[in-house]
C-alpha cells in the first residue's frame, strides 16, 4: 500500500512541486492538500493519510495549533513533518512540542524529502540527524535555560541510557551513537526504546525536546 502523504501550504507553487516529488515515487501518493492549518483539519477528518507535511506560517490557524489539534485527535492520526526555514525556528520548535515527528527545511532536496516522509511513516521520528543539530544550534535562545534536569523521571535512567539520551539529544542518529559509545546499532534502538518507555515519551524529536527543557544539554554543546 502507498504511502498516503497530505500536503499544508499556503503557496499554490510549493504544494505543486511537493505534488511532483511526492507522485513521482511508486510508493507513495498525495491524497490531498490545505492552504492553512484550518482548512486542513477540516479535510483531514475525512481523507485517509498516513504523512502530513505541514508549514508552520499560514493564515487562519498556523502550522503548530493544526499539529496540536490533530494530534490530540489521536487513533490513527497522522503523522506530521514540519516544514521551516531557518528564520522561523521558535515556531518548528513550538510545532515538535506540539506532537510533530520531526522538521524538514524547506529547501531541502527531493532525496530529503522523500527520505523523510518514508522515515517517518515508518515510525523513526529522526529526520536528518545534522539538519536537527544546525537548528538547534539556531534555536537555542528560545530553549529554557535550565541548569539541571528537574524532572523525577531522569533518576529512573541508568548511566548508560543517560548517556544514550544525550546523544539522542545532540541530533545524532542511532549508528553515530553506536560509534560514539562503542554500541551495536541494535542495542542502541534497545535503549533508545526502553529510554522512551520511562519518560513517558511518545519518539525521539520528544526525547529531545525534553532534554533541553530540563537542561540536560545546552544548544552548540
Amino acid at each position: 500500500m502507498k504511502i498516503r502523504v497530505f500536503l499544508v501550504d499556503d503557496q499554490v507553487l510549493v504544494r505543486a512541486g511537493f505534488t511532483m516529488v511526492v507522485d513521482s515515487q511508486p510508493d507513495m501518493e498525495v491524497v490531498g492538500e490545505a492552504g492553512n492549518g484550518g482548512e486542513a483539519l477540516e479535510k483531514l477528518a475525512a481523507v485517509k493519510t498516513d504523512v502530513v507535511l505541514m508549514d508552520v506560517r499560514m493564515p487562519r490557524l498556523d502550522g503548530v495549533e493544526a499539529t496540536r489539534q490533530l494530534r490530540a485527535r489521536g487513533g490513527d492520526s497522522p503523522r506530521v513533518i514540519v516544514l521551516t526555514t531557518f528564520d522561523l525556528d521558535e515556531y518548528a520548535f513550538s510545532a515538535l512540542k506540539a506532537g510533530a515527528s520531526g522538521f524538514l527545511l524547506k529547501d531541502a532536496p527531493p532525496t530529503d524529502l522523500l527520505s523523510a516522509i518514508r522515515a517517518v511513516h515508518s515510525g523513526d521520528a529522526v529526520v536528518a540527524p545534522s539538519t536537527t543539530r544546525r537548528l538547534l544550534e539556531r534555536f537555542g535562545p528560545h530553549l529554557p535555560d535550565g541548569q539541571a534536569a528537574d524532572d523525577k523521571r531522569v533518576a529512573g535512567l541508568t548511566d548508560r541510557e543517560r548517556e544514550v539520551l544525550l546523544e539522542v539529544a545532540r541530533g545524532l542518529s542511532n549508528i553515530e551513537i553506536g560509534a560514539r559509545l562503542f554500541l551495536a546499532e541494535a542495542t542502541v534502538k534497545t535503549h533508545v526504546g526502553r529510554i522512551l518507555a520511562k519518560l513517558g515519551l511518545r519518539d525521539r524529536v520528544q526525547l529531545v525536546v525534553f532534554a533541553y527543557e530540563n537542561g540536560l544539554v545546552r544548544a552548540g554543546r
